[in-house]
């Protein structure tokens, strides 16, 4: 048995089952199993929640110059939009995200972070931006306004040719 020196509280809820009278029914379900880690650091939790609510928005379509759910969304405005809910504020134009926030070594990369991309026909000037919802370096996925066949908020790979070729750097803009 391990001992560790950081004590890890859990809260559980048990599941319990009601059992219906002798006719043999199925039982009904009253109470879900939930976990939580006390010890989780109040940063990651606000990473989490980012990818959480970014993520309520999949499928919302893309709209040039766009920065509302209802309407549609260009990448710096679903970017724009998701920290907007978390006080942080961000610029409206992806070019305006080439000289903000701590740049990242991909092996720096957490949730939450930005990844800023060149421009799909100038390799010269920011184009195009996301937020990084699983970090793994070079092969991190993160979610985005696309303006390509899906024409949609989605979630895409790094490590695709299409965006390695075109990445410029990943940033922290939580400034911690």
């Amino acid at each position: 048995m391990k001992l560790y020196k950081t004590p890890v509280f859990f809260i559980l809820t048990a599941t319990f089952f009601v059992f219906c009278d002798q006719h043999k029914t199925k039982p009904n379900k009253v109470d879900e199993v939930t976990i939580i880690d006390t010890n989780k650091q109040p940063e990651q939790t606000k990473r989490e929640e980012i990818i959480a609510y970014a993520k309520k928005y999949m499928g919302t379509k893309y709209c040039y110059a766009g920065g509302d759910p209802k309407t549609g969304f260009d990448c710096s405005g679903f970017v724009n939009f998701v920290y907007k809910n978390f006080d942080v504020d961000l610029p409206r134009s992806s070019s305006g995200f080439a000289t903000i926030g701590r740049t990242l070594k991909p092996e720096e990369f957490r949730i939450g972070d930005i990844l800023v991309f060149y421009g799909y026909k100038d390799n010269k000037s920011v184009g195009h931006v996301g937020i990084i919802c699983e970090a793994n370096g070079m092969k991190s996925k993160f979610i985005h306004s696309s303006s390509g066949k899906e024409m949609a908020v989605i979630i895409s790979e790094l490590g695709s040719d299409q965006y390695t070729k075109r990445f410029y750097k990943g940033i922290n803009v939580l400034g911690e």
